[in-house]
């Protein structure tokens, strides 16, 4: 059977390697590329996106009550 601590002891030895070689550069630059790329583009929060849907149903509710009072005015000056 495995001793405990075994994965433990495998990650941290991997870890080892990985820092030991060159693919944690590549690791490095990568991630800065990515991240570039990434602070490029127009996005948003989630924070951001969450409280603009909040805005926009609360325009839509709104806009259905304006449309139904405008409805029951058109209906009495008929």
């Amino acid at each position: 059977m495995l001793e405990p601590g075994f994965f433990d002891e495998l990650a941290r030895r991997l870890s080892a390697l990985v820092a030991a070689t060159p693919a944690k550069d590549v690791e490095k630059n990568l991630r800065a590329l990515l991240t570039s790329a990434l602070g490029r583009l127009d996005l948003v929060t989630r924070e951001e996106f969450d409280l603009q849907r909040e805005v926009l149903n609360r325009a839509r509710n709104r806009l259905a009550e304006l449309e139904a009072k405008l409805a029951e005015l058109e209906k009495g000056r008929k």
